[in-house]
C-alpha cells in the first residue's frame, strides 16, 4: 500500500521527494498564519500548569518557562471569576470553535492548529476529571499524595507541554504538526 492511499492528506511527491511523511500541503503560508496558528496552543498551556506543581516543587527554576505566560494566566483566572458557572474554558473553546475552526474563510493551516490545540486542551480536562475521580489530585503536592500520583501527574504535564511547544515549532516553521491520533482527528475536523 502506497503512503499516499494510508494517508490521504499527504501530497504523493512530497513523500517521493523527501522520504519523511509529513502534513505539509495546500500550498505556503503567510509569516502572520504561521504567528496566528501557535496562539491557540497557549490555551493546553495555560491548562496544564497545575499539573506541573510536583515538578515545579523538585524543579524550581522550571517556573521561569511560564513566565512569559504569567499575564494571560492572570487574565484566565479573571475570566474564571468573571463567569463562575460556565468557566473561562468554556467560553475560549466555543469562541476558538466557532469563530475559528468552523469558519471556512480562516485558513486551513490556522483552523488545524487551532483544533489541535482545543483537542490538547480536551485531553488536559480528560485527565484532569479522571484524576479527580479517583482522587489522585489534590492541591499542589503534599505527602499525602502517592509518589504513583505524583509521577501520573507529573508525566500528563510533560506530555502536554511537549506536544504544545512541539506544534508551536511547527506551525512557526509552516508545516502541520502530528501528534498521534490528535493530528488524524484535528485533520478529520477541518476538511475542506
Amino acid at each position: 500500500m502506497s503512503t499516499y492511499l494510508r494517508y490521504p492528506w499527504l501530497s504523493s511527491i512530497d513523500c517521493l521527494t523527501t522520504g519523511e511523511i509529513k502534513m505539509a500541503w495546500r500550498g505556503s503560508t503567510t509569516t502572520q498564519n504561521r504567528l496566528l496558528s501557535c496562539l491557540p496552543y497557549i490555551l493546553p498551556l495555560i491548562q496544564v500548569y497545575a499539573f506541573g506543581f510536583f515538578l515545579f516543587s523538585q524543579f524550581p527554576f522550571l517556573q521561569w518557562l511560564y513566565v512569559p505566560l504569567m499575564p494571560v494566566m492572570q487574565l484566565y483566572q479573571f475570566l474564571n471569576q468573571l463567569i463562575p458557572f460556565i468557566g473561562a474554558d468554556f467560553v475560549i473553546f466555543f469562541a476558538l470553535y466557532l469563530l475559528v475552526v468552523r469558519n471556512e474563510k480562516v485558513q486551513h493551516f490556522i483552523r488545524f492548529h487551532t483544533l489541535q490545540a482545543l483537542l490538547l486542551s480536551i485531553f488536559t480536562y480528560l485527565c484532569m476529571a479522571v484524576l479527580q475521580l479517583i482522587g489522585i489530585v489534590q492541591q499542589g503536592a503534599s505527602i499525602s499524595v502517592p509518589l504513583f500520583g505524583n509521577v501520573v501527574v507529573t508525566l500528563i504535564f510533560l506530555a502536554v507541554v511537549v506536544a504544545s511547544i512541539y506544534s508551536i515549532v511547527q506551525a512557526v516553521r509552516g508545516m502541520y504538526a502530528e501528534i498521534p491520533l490528535i493530528s488524524q482527528a484535528a485533520y478529520t475536523g477541518t476538511r475542506d
